[in-house]
């Protein structure tokens, strides 16, 4: 009998150079809509805040290992499995973060981010994979694009974010002309958007310019709700499913989702 070869797991990296871009929500709310989709996916938090635990009403205990045990240079053997906690969600785990991790100490070696997520446990039982990264220009942010397949950037409708997008897309492109030439650019996210504020209208006009117009996601609206849903500790879908924020996150998942069927469709030639 044939072995049948398990579907590598789509891995997307949330990033933005800028920190209060929305990355963290977005990351949230992101895999939760995969899960409550029905997707087994795996949230893995970079970013040493260690937010995303927050989001999801999870307390991490002192001795809980984390993502950032990876990047220890004494624990080459450390598998990532060990470090997975459940939610409240059965389709929907998460690796949290390390608040007390220094960046400096992390090893340099781009690669062992994707090699931990193609070991046996990880390749073989999710579907989705999205990765909130650290805003810093280190090795783990290298390690996130080099082992993703799609990056989606968040970002703040005003000119220092949008410099801040720049700077990520430079290296982004970077990467995907050496590390990762599977990198693919997910989208642009305009975070606390209002059409009515030229400002913001004019920002989003010149990275759809710069980067595509096809590239630029519908945007979030500012809801208070939000910020309610995370201090609550829970994902917007379950604390306000009315709310005009979880209306935008809804929308923006299902053009994510077209935008990934599409990108499969092609790499099948079909």
């Amino acid at each position: 009998m044939n072995q049948v070869t398990p579907t590598a797991p789509i891995i997307i990296a949330v990033s933005n150079r800028k920190g209060g871009s929305g990355k963290t929500t977005t990351a949230v709310t992101l895999a939760a809509s995969f899960a409550i989709d029905g997707q087994r996916t795996l949230l893995i938090d970079l970013d040493t805040q260690s937010h995303c635990a927050l989001g999801l009403g999870i307390t991490v205990a002192e001795e809980q290992p984390t993502a950032h045990h990876l990047f220890n240079p004494i624990a080459a053997d450390f598998a990532l499995t060990n470090a997975i906690v459940p939610t409240f969600w059965e389709r929907l785990q998460l690796i949290p973060g390390d608040v007390d991790f220094q960046h400096d100490t992390a090893v340099e070696d781009e690669q062992r981010l994707a090699r931990a997520l193609a070991q046996p446990g990880i390749i073989d039982t999710y579907q989705i994979i999205i990765l909130d990264t650290p805003p810093s220009l280190d090795s783990l942010l290298l390690n996130a694009l080099t082992a993703a397949s799609s990056a989606l950037i968040p970002f703040i409708p005003h000119p220092l974010a949008g410099e801040g997008v720049r700077q990520l897309a430079r290296l982004f492109f970077r990467v995907a002309m050496t590390s990762n030439a599977n990198l693919r650019l997910l989208g642009l996210l305009p975070i606390q958007i209002d059409s009515r504020i030229g400002l913001h209208r004019r920002t989003c006009e010149q990275l759809a310019r710069q980067f595509g117009q096809q590239r630029l996601l519908p945007g979030i609206r500012s809801d208070i709700k939000l910020a309610e849903a995370f201090h609550a500790g829970c994902p917007i879908q379950l604390y306000a499913p009315r709310s005009r924020a979880n209306d935008d996150y809804r929308f923006m998942f299902e053009q994510i989702k077209a935008r990934l069927r599409s990108e499969q469709l092609a790499a099948a030639g079909g």
